[in-house]
């Protein structure tokens, strides 16, 4: 069984592209098939795989479910959000035509015909290449940036254009829009037009590369993520791409990358990282061009091939590599900047979990409180197997940093678990057991019904003091079990935002070894067979853990997260297990709020938070973006005054102060971290609460 974290789930391109094929005219149809270069039609043993595919998904996917017409109409729209989600290409005709196969999908699976899936992926085909000839039409005047329009950023909740002088007036103002962030830029006409048509160029490029295999993969990964967002159908290749991504994730700048429509976004920053340790590049940032030492040319890669990407970031450790970048803290009006990374390898120390003392006085009094922060669950399993009693794992190292910490007289523990993304199971359950005498710990039911309890295996219990777990939105999976086993057990207070909700397990499964034949051209699906519990009863899927008290966070739950993917499986219940509470925090929790929420009204620097947060907010949500140069110049100036003057209010000397500092990566020496600091004070305020 292999337990897959979020952050290192495989995410496909959504940009593999091809031609045209008719369904609908019997005329159309015979001219296109006459032209075989202008098609792209399935590979013969194609038919065997789908119904494999169909197979290994009805047969032991954790969902029990019926491949019916309401399914069907699922993966038709999925399918069809996979290649246009903005609604920047396809007609509403196209639409109206695919439309009258809706309800067949699931009688193609079953036979294995696979033309409807080609049909509608090469008339997308044709379609890009009439939006890429356009652009250059657009291009040949400058535009005129004093009229007053505005670009729509996201069209997918709008109808299809309903012909093509309405897509060119869409296509227009988006053209215009990244002209004018060229311009504000410091671009001048010349060089913008050649960014420009060199950008969807590379677009055309793509549709041109792609192989009849790319969109049999794409269209049955509408299948396989209806059922379930984390089921994938990979390719022999794209297997073999995922194997040496798994090895190879923690090289060059230690950043993961997805394509998001024609741009490659930030998924995650691996903790340790060069991206981490420099904080110039974050979580949902998009790469517009990368450049290759101190003077190198800067390469636009908007269009690319997220592998493509990949291979140009990637380089020998202690290089330099560029990369112009547009924020995702500045929403729509991102302009591009420019930031320099050196390469490296993340080693495993550099991940390791890390500790720091914090002293504040509250009440009259002086705490210290210890924070252990903890990247991810990992462990040496390659040193653990040669015998090496010494082996690296996230338990290790925290038993040992709890006995530093207890040395030096802290009063209680901060767990920091935000965007830990999960990891090793077993290590999830073993520190849940430092921090317990014994019990289960985590429940783990099969698809077939049958639930094993992952139980504490040592009696013993390395810290008893008062204790508080940090989470936000991007702490999953094992994050997930260790903070639900944690409140379950009225152990610590868990502090924070709502977590992922990534409660499910994972396993490839080799489609060559069911086929009965002597063959490695058939891929693999990574398939969801488990769930996770809590020993409550309730499972960490969907909802996640809920902390006891929340924190503002910019994120929407509704944006990301297991609870923002239409087809992810839903929260449910089983029996509670049999587990002795440590304490009950019930009674004190509304207490602790109180105090906290008296405690921030005169914080001006989590009142600064707030603000950032809520502009942050704001910034997201705003989908209709000024083109006009003036208008956006205004727009960004007054955004920048307004950060200026939270920034000077976060850097205000604070009531937190910062011990053994050598221990703390660098972007945590200035102490702006006013989530820590205000734990830090929750904690204190429950040990006064205890005590008092």
């Amino acid at each position: 069984m292999k337990f897959v974290r979020p952050g290192l789930c495989f995410l496909i391109s959504l940009l593999s592209l091809l031609s045209f094929c008719t369904l609908f005219s019997s005329r159309t149809e015979a001219r296109f098939f006459a032209d075989s270069t202008s098609l792209l039609i399935p590979q013969d043993y194609f038919r065997e795989e789908e119904q494999l595919v169909n197979t290994v998904l009805t047969r032991y996917h954790f969902k029990k479910f019926n491949l019916n017409d309401s399914l069907s109409s699922a993966i038709f729209d999925r399918y069809i959000k996979s290649l246009d989600f903005n609604k920047l290409y396809f007609l509403q005709n196209d639409i109206s035509n695919f439309e009258s196969f809706r309800f067949n999908i699931d009688d193609y699976l079953i036979d294995g015909n696979l033309k409807l899936a080609y049909d509608i992926y090469n008339t997308y085909r044709d379609r890009v290449i009439e939006r890429i000839n356009y652009v250059s039409e657009v291009l040949q005047n400058e535009f005129d940036y004093s009229a007053d329009e505005y670009f729509e950023a996201r069209q997918d909740s709008f109808k299809w254009a309903s012909n093509v002088s309405v897509l060119n007036n869409i296509w227009r103002k988006r053209i215009k829009y990244d002209a004018l962030n060229l311009k504000l830029a410091g671009k001048d006409w010349q060089s913008i037009t050649e960014t420009l048509k060199k950008r969807y160029e590379n677009i055309r490029k793509a549709i041109y590369q792609t192989k009849s295999e790319d969109v049999f993969q794409l269209y049955l990964n509408a299948y396989t993520e209806t059922i379930d967002p984390h089921s994938n159908y990979l390719l022999p290749i794209t297997s073999e791409n995922f194997k040496i991504d798994m090895t190879r994730a923690l090289e060059g700048i230690g950043a993961q990358l997805q394509a998001e429509d024609e741009y490659t976004k930030v998924v995650e920053i691996i903790t340790g990282g060069p991206a981490f340790k420099s904080d110039l590049l974050h979580r949902d940032d998009k790469i517009i061009g990368v450049a290759q030492g101190e003077d190198g040319e800067m390469v636009d890669v908007v269009g690319w091939r997220v592998n493509d990407v990949v291979k140009l970031i990637r380089g020998p450790k202690g290089s330099i590599v560029r990369l112009l970048i547009l924020q995702a803290s500045e929403g729509v009006n991102a302009h591009p900047k420019e930031i320099t990374l050196v390469r490296d390898k993340v080693k495993l120390e550099d991940q390791s979990a890390k500790k720091q003392i914090l002293e504040l006085n509250n009440n009259e009094i002086l705490f210290r409180i210890g924070v252990v922060s903890i990247p991810a669950f990992y462990v040496d399993y390659e040193a653990e197997q040669k015998g090496d009693r010494n082996f690296k794992s996230t338990t290790r190292d925290v038993r040992k940093l709890i006995k530093e910490l207890q040395s030096e007289k802290v009063d209680g523990i901060v767990i920091d678990l935000r965007n830990n993304g999960g990891g090793s199971l077993n290590e999830a359950i073993e520190l849940t057991g430092l921090f317990i005498k014994d019990g289960p710990v985590v429940q783990v039911k099969q698809s077939t019904g049958y639930i094993d309890v992952g139980e504490d295996p040592d009696p013993g219990i390395a810290y008893s003091g008062p204790l508080a777990v940090l989470v936000n939105r991007f702490s999953a999976s094992a994050s997930e079990i260790f903070s639900g086993a944690i409140q379950d057990y009225g152990r610590g207070i868990i502090l924070g935002e709502q977590t992922f909700g990534k409660g499910t397990v994972q396993n490839l499964i080799d489609l060559n070894r069911m086929w009965g034949k002597t063959s490695n051209k058939l891929g693999q699906v990574k398939i969801t067979i488990a769930k996770f519990y809590r020993i409550s009863g309730g499972s960490t899927q969907h909802l996640g853990v809920v902390p006891d008290i929340k924190f503002p966070s910019p994120i929407d739950a509704h944006e990301f997260g297991e609870s923002s993917e239409p087809s992810a499986l839903p929260w449910d219940q089983i029996m509670s297990t049999d587990f002795l509470p440590f304490t009950n925090l019930s009674d004190l929790i509304p207490l602790l709020q109180n105090m906290h929420e008296s405690r921030i009204k005169s914080d001006l620097r989590f009142q600064a938070f707030i603000e950032d947060v809520n502009e942050t907010k704001e910034i997201r949500g705003k989908n209709f973006i000024s083109l006009n140069e003036s208008i956006r110049k205004k727009e960004k100036k007054e955004q920048d005054i307004k950060r200026e003057q939270r920034k000077n209010a976060m850097l205000e000397s604070g009531k937190v102060r910062l011990i053994n500092k050598e221990e703390v990566p660098p972007k945590e020496l200035n102490s702006e971290d006013v989530l820590l600091n205000e734990s830090a004070y929750i904690l204190s305020d429950l040990i006064l609460l205890a005590t008092g």
